[in-house]
């Protein structure tokens, strides 16, 4: 597959996924497409252990491709197809189970700020600013942003926010707890790949990404399903051989040789 609205660069076992459709990195159709490719690419990758999402120019993403609304007015299931879609990503994000963690350099308004949400973990630089206004045309968030933002904050603060279509810059967004970090544009990408590297080296990715299903799942489910999950998970990792090396590594005091199965 051609890509022609996102780039993708490696560094060791961080690959770094670039929004890039000039002027303002707008969730077309075409790039949500791309974008749950490479998602895929990633998963399936055992050379990759994190994920970092930023964009490129002076945006993260504008939000959705408004153009493309235009002929869809009128139909309902336009809408709808829509609206899936960019839950569809934004799920995908969130269960993925590498850290993905969205660097967020700009302007991330509407369908961007729901696309960060939907990673694990936000970093925003001191240019960036968010919001859902969707409001101000007559539409709400439709890739999730009513759901999530809510849940990351409040169910107050999401509907402040919404209602009033209102951009906040990243001081206020590490307040109310939708990223949970704050730097300058020149420390953004230095930052995410230090807390990505802090998620991964040294540790064993048979634990990370199931340490991630557990929490994020979880989070899905009722609190005693979740245990029950937990608990086979935990099982489950009895049976891998990083398991047996940390342990075995732990007993006799020395750094585990993690080989990842």
């Amino acid at each position: 597959m051609e890509f022609n609205h996102v780039t993708v660069i490696y560094e060791e076992n961080i690959a770094i996924l670039t929004l890039d459709s000039p002027p303002a990195n707008a969730l077309s159709s075409a790039m949500i497409t791309e974008l749950r490719t490479m998602l895929k690419q990633f998963q399936d990758d055992s050379n990759v252990h994190a994920i970092i999402l930023t964009g490129a120019g002076k945006f993260f993403a504008a939000g959705a491709n408004i153009k493309e609304f235009v002929p869809a007015m009128g139909n309902y299931q336009k809408g709808i197809d829509m609206s899936k879609a960019g839950q569809d990503l934004c799920n995908e994000l969130e269960f993925m189970t590498k850290p993905v963690i969205a660097a967020i350099n700009g302007p991330a308004l509407g369908g961007g700020l729901e696309v960060a949400m939907g990673c694990h973990f936000r970093i925003a630089s001191e240019k960036a600013t968010i919001g859902l206004p969707e409001v101000k045309l007559g539409l709400v968030p439709s890739f999730g942003g009513t759901q999530r933002l809510s849940r990351i904050t409040s169910v107050a603060t999401a509907l402040e926010l919404i209602l009033t279509g209102k951009h906040i810059d990243g001081d206020k967004a590490l307040e109310l707890g939708i990223v949970q970090a704050k730097v300058s544009s020149d420390e953004l990408m230095s930052t995410a790949k230090t807390i990505a590297r802090s998620f991964i080296e040294g540790n064993s990715m048979q634990s990370i990404t199931r340490a991630v299903e557990s929490v994020v799942q979880g989070a899905q489910k009722s609190f005693s399903d979740g245990l029950q999950r937990e608990k086979e998970i935990f099982g489950e990792l009895f049976l891998t051989e990083d398991a047996k090396e940390g342990v075995q590594a732990f007993v006799e005091k020395r750094k585990p040789d993690f080989r990842h199965q």
